[in-house]
This record gives structure tokens, sequence and C-alpha cells, in this order.
């Protein structure tokens, strides 16, 4: 099975991410490049994709409009000084990603860029949410785990209607932009929740963030163990983790294994895909569906290491993308029991383009489908068995979903 080489542009690696950006990342103005770098830049990019040749008459746009404006901007603003034309220049080629309407394809700065990476292998900063633009407004996808947002209350689908007393903005960056800052300093957000009849604030304190892409635990039961296993998210790390607690755990008296995938906000495909093959022996795990009609296929890699084992996979509202595509697959082979809450429902894949200085491009470039033929943007997980897990659960320490998957293979 063949995956493509994040480093080495033009070639992307596919992300199976909930949101972009995550809010922990610090996204600031970093490096840059000069005004007839701009213009390179996209013959580079025509020429690395092999799309939006400049001679075609079908894809060719003026862009005297945009020169014009520059040359006006640099010829006549009261203070030129003030002019950082390396945040002019990102911030023009931020705003033509964002004019396409997609909250899933996003310009990075090099920073943006290093920041968002690091996060995939849980070096954080920040509040520790996700969060994504929907109809407008900045949604709440997840919080992360042990996170201040988590410990603050928040929860998938809330929307954030001020911070600090001042509108969001009209994007996703503007929202980041806002809401980070320095650990130890306090955001207040203006929530507003389904059910709740009023907006109310959530204070929180900025902090620096761990998050383990994988943790475990063995529940001793009378009849026997069970092994739980929370994915956080899909890096680099994360199969070979999972399949290091598997081998390690060799008891002989296990009744089987929950997998925790609830607010995970996604990563690599390819990781989604081995870890899926990590119990399943063969059969097509995921289909990338691309606008040309094309599918390419992903299958199991065919080295399982757990087929027999019963499975409990445990998914909520927070649960997205990669970790959706894991929980489907799983589904539609009969190989786990899906408990919780119906998942996020995001099924478009992101392809990352490296550019210069270490800048990069994601841009959606199809549909994930499941091996049952599910489109996940339009249908998202549906779980076997529905269990809700309640704010006031949560706040006593109550699991009723993980207590439901406990006994669901107890009754086995």
């Amino acid at each position: 099975m063949a995956f493509q080489d994040n480093s080495k542009p033009p070639s992307g690696r596919l992300l199976a991410l909930a949101l972009l950006p995550l809010l922990t990342l610090i996204l600031g103005w970093q490096l840059g490049s000069n005004f007839q770098e701009q213009r390179q830049l996209q013959e580079e990019i025509s020429q690395e994709t092999g799309s939006g040749d400049l001679t075609d008459p079908a894809t060719q746009v003026n862009l005297n409009l945009l020169w014009k404006v520059w040359d006006l901007l640099l010829d006549n603003y009261i203070d030129p000084s003030a002019l950082n034309t390396d945040k002019m220049l990102y911030g023009a080629i931020s705003g033509l990603v964002e004019g396409i309407g997609d909250p899933y394809s996003m310009f990075m700065t090099p920073k943006e860029n290093t920041d968002f990476r690091e996060s995939l292998d849980g070096i954080l900063q920040g509040i520790g949410a996700e969060l994504m633009q929907r109809e407008g407004s900045i949604v709440i996808v997840a919080p992360l785990r042990g996170s201040p947002a988590e410990k603050a209350g928040l929860q998938p689908g809330d929307i954030i209607l001020s911070v600090n007393g001042e509108s969001p903005g009209n994007s996703l960056t503007d929202a980041v932009k806002k809401i980070r800052g320095p650990k130890g300093s306090q955001v207040i957000l203006l929530i507003a929740r389904e059910g709740t009849p009023e907006p109310f604030e959530v204070t929180i304190t900025r902090d620096e963030i761990t998050v383990p892409s994988v943790e475990s635990a063995i529940r001793e039961t009378d009849e026997g163990s069970v092994l739980v296993i929370t994915v956080n998210q899909f890096g680099d790390q994360t199969v070979t983790e999972v399949e290091s607690m598997l081998n390690d755990y060799d008891d002989g008296n296990l009744l089987g294994i929950i997998i925790d995938v609830r607010y995970n906000g996604g990563g690599y495909l390819d990781r989604a895909v081995e870890l899926v093959s990590l119990f399943l022996a063969e059969g097509k795990v995921v289909s990338v569906e691309r606008r040309d009609g094309d599918a390419v296929e992903h299958f199991a890699s065919g080295r399982p290491v757990d087929t027999d084992t019963p499975i409990v996979v445990l998914i909520n509202e927070g649960t997205a993308s990669a970790s959706e595509i894991f929980a489907g697959a799983l589904q539609d082979h009969d190989r786990a029991t899906i408990i919780g809450k119906q998942s996020f429902g995001k099924g478009t894949v992101q392809e990352i383009y490296d550019l210069q200085d270490g800048a990069s491009v994601r841009i959606t470039v199809a549909h994930w489908i499941t091996p049952g033929g599910r489109n996940l943007s339009k249908e998202g997980v549906t779980p076997d068995i529905e269990v809700k897990r309640a704010p006031d659960d949560a706040e006593e320490g109550a699991d009723p979903q993980m207590d439901a998957a406990i006994k669901y293979l107890l009754d086995l």
C-alpha cells in the first residue's frame, strides 16, 4: 500500500482532521517573501501540482487588480514604515484560500505549519480546543483531553459568540488570534449552547498542554480483564504505541478491548488505515473519492495483531475524520460494536502541499467513503448502541458510555 510522502512537494500527506486550525496553535505572521516572489510562487505551484496552467484560458485569472492595490498601498499609505510586506503577502494568500468558503482548506505560514505538525505529536499550547467555522459561526468541535477547555466545561457544538467582549472575527484565523495567548493568562468566551436558554461566559486560563497520542488502562472485573485504549489523535507514533500495548498485554484472561476515540479530531489517513489493520485481516478500510470521479481504495495491510478479541469503539459528537474512518471501517466489517453518540461527520480529505520557506497550503481534495459506501460528511458514524454522557456525568466523574461498553463485553 503506497502513501504519499509528505517530505517531497508537491505530493501532500492526506489529512483526516476535524478542523483547521487548532485553537491550541500559536498563530503568527512569521518569515515571508517579497513582492516579486509572490508572482514566482504562483508559477511554482502551477508547475509543482500540474494544475492551474497560467496559459490555459479556462483557468487564467487577471491578477492586475491585486498588483494594482499592492502598488497603491506601497505608494500612498500614510505611514510607509508600518507596511509589513511579509504580513501583507501572507494575508493576501490566506484571503485567497479563505475565499473558497471551505473551513478545511487553509494557507499556513512557516510558523503555523511548524506548530500544526507539532500539534499532531502532542506539543501544544493554548486553551486546548478545536474549532471550525460553520454557517458563519465559530464552533467548538472538541476540547482536548485534560485541557483547560475541557476543565472549563466546553462541549462539542458550543458556539463562540465573543472573545473578551469582542466579536470572534470573520474567520477561523481571526478567532484563533484573539483566543490564543501566553500561558497563565485568561480569556473570556461567551458561549451559546443548544438546550441552554441564555448565552453564558466561560473564563479559561491558558496553559501548556501535553496530549499523549495513546493511553491505556486495565479494567478488572470478576469475569476477567478489559483493555481500554484511548486514542487521542492519529499522529506518527499512534499505531506503534497501540501495537506495543496489544503485544505487551498477554494475560490470557482478556474479555475484550475498548478503543476510545471520543473527542478525537483526527490526524493522518495512513495512521487510521494502519490502526484498522491491527484488528482486521483483510478488506477495504476507506475509499478516497476525488473530484474527477477517481477513487483510491485503501485496504488492510495484512499484518493484523488481533482479529478475534471482541472490540467496542466509543464515539461521541467530538469524534471526527480519521477517528470516524477507524470506527466506520470496523463497524462495516462487523469487527467492532460502536457505542456512544453520533459522530461529528467530517468526511472530506485535505492534502498538504509544502511551499517555499516552510509554508504550506491544505486543500480539500476528496471525500471519505467507508467500506459500506457511507459518505462520512453526510452521515458520520451512527453508534450501534446509543448512550449519552451528560455534562453532569462528566462533572461528577461518571461515564455511562464506558460503563455500557464494559457491560456489553461482560454480556457476550
